[in-house]
């Protein structure tokens, strides 16, 4: 049988790079042409003549006009299309609403326009078409596929489809890779997630699998089913799998433990998907970062980190970020969000493609007692800590203040860890993740050599802690992950019953 689809995607792959070339190379330029495109088309919907659209001209005139939100802040908005009404965010009607958890607002309904959805869908394509371009390896795309997702199933809300977003994207998988896809439809739409893995490893551990995609904790949560009942590494039990493919979280905590898992190094291509749009992929295995899309429908707006609770921050274009800062990433989008607050901080860590590190979230940091420690540096601190005892595996970790003791003593950072294998030297430990931690952040080395804060305490727990925590908060797979670290103690507080 001949592998048409490998032999196919070279052209291909070639072709979709060429066309990226072109506005890679003037990413500026790129990013103005949506910028007037979003506005002209939106112009006449209640939020453009709410904003004055038709009066907007340039990037300063639109910041006059439109503030930063969040959704709490568009909801009012977003309501009126719930109930149905058209010409509110955008022309018409959404084709979707991707239903997410939010941590203040409830449930929230993301929409997604019959503009957009192609952008969602080429983001994970050209994701894979790059890999392919620059390695010329796309054998895996003749074998056996697996996605990891939400269910496919979608209920309406007057008149639209509503659902998560992986399960939507499933709707659009193209029909050329339909035939090697896994897990089936059945199981894919199956909510209850350990049955859900039960039924996806019944059909998945005979097949030649080559190409796995999902977020690493639910990925590795696959692979150790796997392994209690097969007793063989992943690559004795698929010895073809190439190419890991995943999103969502900062994949080095999980990198030790899911390539022990496998017993051999595959390729890894990350993606940088979101309700709001696709944002970024990881466009070559040998640059750091992901290549930021500027021609999907998006307009991007940058606020520095330290300036982001100011009364007036300053909202920067994409000509104007600078190399290894921290921004909070504000979208325009084609499906009708305007000045949104995504919550994602990013860096920039080249120009010429731009490419970015996903640092955090702007809510997710312990500023206690004024140090506002950040996502990027407890994942650094870990990593560091990491490698000087090479053998020690984390398997998930967050962090929280504890500002009262039990035990009296001055208030700490509380870092709940649960370890595949632990440190040899666990004192050791603790004092090079502290060490590292004020080396990244001078507020915490001042906190800590001022006696305001002693060092962090590392609560050690159990094998199957997060896994049983994410069960009793009902997000137990999928797209739930927990956040690697928070400003107060629910999440801290509620896994310490998994001690």
């Amino acid at each position: 049988m001949v592998p048409i689809r490998s032999v196919l995607a070279k052209p291909v792959a070639a072709w979709v790079i060429s066309k990226r070339r072109q506005w890679e190379l003037k990413p500026a330029e790129t990013q103005n042409v949506w910028f007037k495109n979003l506005l002209d088309s939106a112009r006449n919907t209640e939020f453009g003549r709410n904003h004055y659209f038709k009066d907007i001209r340039t990037p300063a005139d639109f910041r006059q006009a439109v503030p930063i939100r969040d959704y709490e802040g568009l909801k009012p908005y977003v309501e009126k299309v719930t109930h149905g009404e058209e010409d509110i965010l955008w022309p018409g009607k959404p084709l979707y609403f991707a239903k997410t958890s939010g941590t203040t607002s409830g449930v929230k309904y993301i929409p997604i326009s019959k503009e957009s959805i192609g952008y969602h869908i080429s983001g994970a394509r050209d994701a894979l078409l790059s890999y392919i371009h620059e390695t010329g390896r796309a054998e895996f795309l003749d074998k056996k596929l697996i996605f990891l997702s939400g269910s496919p199933e979608m209920t309406m809300k007057n008149g639209v489809h509503v659902g998560r977003l992986s399960g939507i994207s499933n709707h659009h998988v193209p029909s050329y890779l339909r035939t090697n896809q896994l897990p089936s439809w059945e199981t894919n739409c199956i909510e209850d997630w350990e049955t859900k893995l039960d039924r996806i490893i019944d059909e998945t551990i005979h097949q030649p699998m080559s190409l796995i995609s999902g977020i690493p904790p639910w990925v590795q949560m696959y692979f150790d089913r796997i392994q209690t009942r097969t007793g063989k590494k992943i690559k004795d039990v698929f010895p073809d799998f190439q190419v890991f493919v995943y999103g969502g979280v900062n994949f080095e905590p999980y990198r030790a433990k899911l390539f022990d898992s496998i017993g051999k190094k595959v390729d890894s291509i990350e993606t940088y998907p979101a309700s709001e749009g696709f944002i970024a992929y990881q466009d070559s295995q040998t640059n750091l970062g992901l290549l930021m899309l500027l021609n999907q429908g998006i307009f991007y707006e940058f606020v520095p980190v330290e300036e982001f609770y100011n009364e007036n921050p300053r909202r920067l274009t994409i000509g104007e970020v600078e190399l290894g800062k921290n921004y909070v990433v504000i979208m325009n989008t084609n499906a009708g969000l305007w000045g949104y607050n995504i919550g994602d901080t990013v860096k920039f860590v080249s120009k010429d493609p731009y490419r970015i590190l996903v640092t955090g979230r702007i809510k997710h940091f312990i500023s206690a007692f004024g140090e506002h420690v950040i996502g990027e540096e407890v994942e650094k601190a870990m990593a560091y800590a990491v490698s000087r005892q090479p053998e020690t595996q984390v398997v998930e970790f967050t962090v929280a203040p504890q500002v009262t003791p039990t035990e009296g003593g001055l208030p700490y950072h509380e870092w709940l860890i649960e370890f595949a294998n632990p440190p040899q030297n666990p004192e050791q430990f603790r004092q090079d993740l502290d060490t590292q931690l004020t080396k990244l952040n001078v507020y915490y080395d001042d906190l800590i050599t001022g006696n305001i804060l002693q060092p962090l305490k590392i609560n050690s727990l159990r094998q199957g802690a997060f896994i049983d925590f994410m069960k009793s908060q009902g997000k137990l797979g999928g797209q739930n992950k927990v956040p690697r670290l928070a400003n107060d103690r629910k999440i801290a507080d509620e896994l310490g019953r998994f001690h």
